[in-house]
Formats: structure tokens, C-alpha cells, sequence
């Protein structure tokens, strides 16, 4: 089996009387792709969340290539700076250019000199195919252009796992597009990716194993085509049924 990129044992979260996350276990291996999907409120996003420290795990264990997450502060930066996150929203500083809301976080968190920095920049703004955006601020560019953006800006701490949580739920449905194929590529290049989101035909196209979470919980996970043409339990039926308009 390939080394675990990470590996969740027994996690439970709560925020007041409301359980988020109940006894999760995962494992994901180095270079496995998986989508999770689920309702709204099943705990996706509190999960990915957990594995970067966003929000903090009541009980159970969390460990990123090989650290585990405490309230080491430490530890807490090492996970981060090999793990990139891409949010529903851009969170690109509007004061910026594209390439200098790239090169910041490669100064600031990996130390590079400014000139390391925007070769990098350029190098992950052509690959995400935004390249010729490079002088222009972020209210100049599309959703969509800004959304690959935000990913080119993560991809420049070249980090080791990238955790995507619902990156095309906040787009125009004609921007989806170019978002998806750039998180193909990347998918393609071998980067291990945890994706929340509702997009099934990336989930088929993509994901190495679909996670389907309800209530807190992990209800059923498999291969996609396991997944989508014999799913085991009917509340993944279920849902397949709304989300795919079965």
C-alpha cells in the first residue's frame, strides 16, 4: 500500500449540542484523489477543515504526513505548509495583482526571495492557464479566472496534499468548467486531493474513491463506478437520486 498522506481516527467535533463529525475514521494514501460528498450539513467541510486546523477536533486523532495535529503550534505549521486549501470563496486580497497575491504567501510563509517567488508564480499561473492575468487585480477577472487564481496561489507553497472544499459552488454554471479541467490537470500531476463538492462528473472522472458522508458520519466509500452504479445504502441512493435527477 502507498505511504498515508493521512490518516483520521475516531474524530468526533461538536459546536454546542450539534454534532458535526461522529467517530470518523480515514485513511488517504499519497497520490489518491477522493471526493466527498454528501447533503448540506453532513460534515464535509468540518472534516477537510479539521485536517489543516481550521477548526479543531474534540476527540479522536488527525495525522498529516506523519504529524499529528495538536495544539502544538509548531506542529500546527509544519501540516500547514504542506497542505494547500482552496475555499468556496476566492479570498484573494483585492489590493493585489494576481501575481502578488501569489508570490506573498511563498515570502512570507517559505521565505523565498521576491524573485524566486514570481517564477514560481508565473510557473503555476501558466499551469492553472491564467498566465496573461498576471498584472490585473483580482476585480478585473472572472469567477472562474479568480477561483484558478486562488489554486495557483496554493499550488506556489508547493505543498504535498491540496484540500478543496466546494471550489465551484460559489461560480456563474459557465465558469464551472474551466475550474473543474484545471483541477483535472492537477488531479493528473499526481497531487493527492481531498475535494468536497456536488460536481459527480468530476467525482467519476477524477476521484480514485468517493466518500459519501450524512449526519456526521461516513456512511458509505468505494471506487466511483462501485460507487455510482451499486452504491450500498439507501441514503447514498438517496441521494445520488436527488443530486443526479434519477
Amino acid at each position: 500500500m502507498a505511504d498515508l498522506a493521512i490518516r483520521i481516527r475516531g474524530v468526533n467535533k461538536r459546536f454546542g449540542d450539534f454534532d458535526a463529525l461522529k467517530s470518523i475514521d480515514l485513511n488517504v494514501a499519497s497520490g489518491e484523489r477522493v471526493v466527498i460528498c454528501g447533503p448540506s450539513g453532513s460534515g464535509k467541510s468540518t472534516l477537510i477543515r479539521c485536517i489543516n486546523r481550521l477548526e479543531v477536533h474534540d476527540t479522536g486523532s488527525i495525522e498529516v504526513e506523519g504529524v499529528e495535529l495538536s495544539d502544538d503550534d509548531d506542529a500546527i505549521r509544519d501540516v500547514r505548509r504542506e497542505v494547500g486549501m482552496v475555499f468556496q470563496d476566492f479570498n484573494l486580497f483585492p489590493h493585489l495583482t494576481t501575481l502578488e497575491n501569489c508570490t506573498l504567501p511563498r515570502i512570507r510563509v517559505r521565505g523565498a526571495l521576491r524573485a524566486e517567488a514570481e517564477a514560481l508564480a508565473r510557473q503555476e499561473l501558466t499551469r492553472m492557464r491564467i498566465a496573461e492575468q498576471a498584472e490585473k487585480y483580482p476585480d478585473e477577472l472572472s469567477g472562474g479566472q479568480q477561483q484558478r487564481v486562488a489554486i495557483a496561489r496554493a499550488l506556489c507553497l508547493q505543498p504535498r496534499i491540496m484540500l478543496f472544499d466546494e471550489p465551484t459552488s460559489a461560480l456563474d454554471p459557465e465558469m464551472i468548467g474551466e475550474v473543474l479541467d484545471a483541477m483535472v490537470a492537477l488531479a493528473e500531476d499526481g497531487m493527492t486531493m481531498i475535494c468536497v463538492t456536488h460536481e459527480m462528473g468530476f467525482a467519476r472522472k477524477v476521484a480514485d474513491r468517493v466518500v459519501f458522508m450524512a449526519d456526521g458520519r461516513i456512511v458509505e466509500e468505494g471506487p466511483p463506478d462501485t460507487f455510482f452504479d451499486a452504491p450500498r445504502e439507501d441514503a447514498t441512493r438517496h441521494f445520488l437520486d436527488q443530486i443526479l435527477g434519477a
